[in-house]
């Protein structure tokens, strides 16, 4: 069975390195790069990745196009700051041959700035990664795209590394980024913001962050965190009310 990894790039020179030495045991890896202005593409085409430069249409499509450009009989979807364990790959290479399931999806371990999270709902924190050609394929939503199946999905018990966030910076960054991308996605749905709607949301995402998922058993890390879940949320629903509002 062959397999094609898959991976999504824009300036990602600081982790597509490691990334890439991670999965080097695939069959193909396909590289779909958006107008990097680092060394990202340099360093994927020296590592033996097929890449393809390119516009960006948003997480979901710009996945979708990466995929139809594999030849595998097996699609393995990571994103540049993410690692393949040794115990994954060997995983994988074993389920792929049994094709028990077409699908599966994979837990991942999560770094937030100074530690993995075990709890923030953060762990195990399963997506659907690997796929048998023409058994799934990505929404469109700008953020948070998912791979969408209608076959029955297997679990995989090995992890990933997920270096989601390095710094306080990139926590910003990604509020702004992902609460805007989130609030364009909702009013395409026709869904509406308001500021009562915002204040509620903020407080439920950091109830739901630091009680209910017992993130308060991460320490100093589960109250920021918390604390990070509750603006985005809160802005995301601001953003959505400003889009709401519009003539």
């Amino acid at each position: 069975m062959s397999i094609s990894v898959i991976i999504v790039t824009k300036n990602e020179a600081h982790s597509i390195h490691d990334c890439l030495c991670s999965v080097s045991w695939a069959n193909e890896i396909i590289v779909v790069d958006s107008g990097s202005q680092d060394k990202t593409v340099e360093i994927a085409k020296k590592l033996g990745a097929k890449v393809i430069e390119t516009d960006w249409p948003g997480y979901g499509p710009q996945q979708n196009r990466a995929i139809d450009a594999c030849c595998g009989e097996w699609i393995f979807s990571i994103d540049a700051d993410e690692r393949v364990t040794p115990e994954l790959k060997d995983e994988i290479l074993q389920v792929i041959m049994q094709e028990k399931y077409m699908v599966y999806d994979i837990p991942r371990k999560s770094f937030f700035v100074t530690k993995f999270m075990s709890h923030s709902g953060w762990w195990p924190d399963r997506t659907r990664r690997l796929f048998k050609r023409n058994f799934a394929r990505f929404t469109t939503h700008e953020i948070h795209a998912n791979l969408f199946t209608l076959s029955k999905v297997g679990h995989l018990k090995s992890h990933m590394i997920h270096f989601s966030y390095k710094n306080y910076d990139e926590v910003l960054e990604k509020i702004n980024r992902y609460s805007g991308g989130s609030a364009r996605d909702m009013h395409a749905n026709k869904k509406k913001g308001s500021l009562p709607k915002a204040l509620l949301h903020g407080f439920w995402a950091f109830v739901r962050t630091y009680f209910l998922k017992l993130g308060f058993l991460d320490g100093q890390a589960g109250v920021i965190l918390a604390i990070a879940n509750a603006e985005s949320s809160y802005y995301k629903y601001l953003k959505l009310m400003m889009l709401s509002n519009q003539k």
